[in-house]
């Protein structure tokens, strides 16, 4: 072997602007990258495909940007189907090319931190390094914690721990990494994965309007943020709670797969302020309210593992006796519950892979509390078709709607879906666009078509639940239970 380099392995952060790993490991020498593709892990985990059709067409994205930036970084593409073996891989890739150090950014996962502690031993061994950075969140893990040195577990104080830190100074955003010679070396020997062709499969799938419906590349994703910025942040507060507008900022799944850096997104919220923790508006402090929740939820999965293995945050709701009803389970994941609000939100999820959030904690407290479903259930059927899946964020949003997770909503809180789709959606004009066969009706019955004892005839289920008696089955059962 030769020239000794280091080596970039990009994980859930397919992007060159503000990378932690990467420009550490541009200024450490010279650099070649990697990505693992791992289908079978995928599947194991229960990812989306759009999700990783979405991942595999942002991968060609970075793929263009190392060459076309002259930033002169070969990549090599891998495909190892579990992420057991990935210790192995990395024992064959030291024989071949003279690696001084790994650098990456660290994934918080079960299974991830396994992944990298075996890839760490098989460096050490060889007196190498597994250099992780912490870039995924604001905030390292394990740097916020209470006056005991114990994790938060309530997000009130959290998020106040988080102000203070923000008041000493914002995150700043990592520069873009100079552009390094070009190597005299090969290396597309070590690529085993055909990316054409695996992106191919996945969108072979898919729709094509859902494919259409999340555009790749850092470009893209940066317009986006700046746009919401600039144009729907001021009405976010009052905007974000109604699913027929556009007042989300729409940033998560390029936020998931590390398009965008939370960093960013900080950045340019205090824009403004020239880049002061100075909160000016109250849409702005609900922005950054939700992105401290997506903070605190990556927090917990670390310090809770017991999140990952399908265990809920709270011991005491381990024996509460979810009820076993397939044909139920199965309607309000086809979207034919009779409940308008939640089957607009079940369809939209199917059609695009993605819903908005105000609808998800609708659909996931209907399954939990009104159905007495197993949350896991929902959960899993969420991660499979949301193209911005995330288990801590799904994980900690089911939990929260279940009761079942830390400071969750209290067992007796049960949403009235009809009473959220008259507040939210009074129109009805969201239920239209995703239930067709009942678009024709009024503003007023069309939340409960079946209210109306002169509606007759209408292509559309019945309610397959009384909300009121299901509500108090719900409760009754958690007391009973806790």
């Amino acid at each position: 072997m030769s020239h000794s380099y280091q080596l970039i392995w990009f994980r859930q952060d397919l992007r060159i602007h503000d990378h932690a790993a990467l420009w550490h490991a541009t200024q450490a020498g010279q650099c070649i990258a990697l990505v693992i593709l791992s289908p079978e892990q995928w599947q194991q985990h229960d990812d989306a495909p759009i999700k990783i059709e979405f991942y595999l067409r942002q991968l060609q994205q970075l793929k263009q940007q190392l060459n076309t930036l002259n930033l002169n970084i070969p990549l090599i593409i891998q495909h190892i189907p579990l992420w057991k073996d990935v210790g192995n891989f990395f024992t064959e890739l030291l024989q071949r090319i003279n690696i001084e150090n790994v650098y990456a950014n660290i994934e918080l996962g079960v299974n991830e931190l396994k992944r990298d502690h075996d890839v760490q031993k098989v460096l050490n061994q060889q007196q190498k390094e597994l250099i992780l950075f912490h870039d995924r969140t604001l905030f390292p893990v394990r740097s916020i914690r209470n006056q005991s040195n114990l994790p938060y577990q309530v997000f009130g104080a959290f998020k106040k721990t988080c102000y203070q830190r923000l008041q000493h100074g914002l995150p700043q955003c990592y520069p873009l990494p100079d552009a390094q010679r070009p190597l005299a070396e090969d290396f597309s020997f070590f690529n085993q994965a055909n990316l054409t062709t695996l992106q191919q499969a996945y969108a072979s799938t898919l729709e094509q309007n859902m494919i259409d419906h999340w555009p790749a590349g850092e470009t893209y994703a940066l317009d986006l943020l700046d746009e919401f910025v600039r144009k729907r942040l001021n009405h976010y507060k009052q905007a974000r709670d109604f699913p027929a507008q556009v007042g989300t900022s729409q940033l998560s799944a390029y936020l998931n797969i590390g398009i965008l850096s939370i960093r960013q997104c900080i950045q340019a919220l205090f824009r403004q302020q020239h880049g002061d923790f100075v909160i000016q508006s109250e849409s702005q402090q609900v922005w950054l309210d939700e992105l401290l929740w997506r903070e605190f939820y990556q927090h917990i999965l670390f310090d809770f593992p017991q999140v990952s293995k399908h265990l809920p945050f709270k011991s005491s709701t381990q024996n509460i006796p979810w009820r076993d009803d397939l044909i139920a389970l199965e309607q309000w994941q086809q979207g034919k519950t009779g409940i308008p609000i939640v089957d607009a939100g079940m369809r939209q999820l199917l059609a695009t892979g993605w819903m908005h959030n105000r609808v998800r904690m609708i659909c996931a407290m209907f399954l939990s509390k009104n159905l007495l479903i197993d949350w896991r259930k929902g959960e899993q059927w969420f991660m499979q078709h949301l193209v911005d899946g995330d288990l801590a964020a799904n994980n900690g949003g089911w939990q929260w709607c279940a009761s079942t997770g830390t400071d969750a909503a209290p067992y007796f809180r049960v949403f009235n879906p009809i009473s959220q789709s008259q507040k939210f959606d009074s129109n009805g004009d969201y239920i239209r666009t995703w239930i067709p066969e009942i678009a024709h009706l009024d503003s007023k019955t069309i939340h409960e078509p079946f209210a109306n004892t002169k509606i007759q005839n209408l292509d559309y289920p019945m309610p397959i639940v009384e909300l009121k008696s299901s509500r108090t089955r719900a409760i009754e059962t958690f007391k009973t239970y806790l």
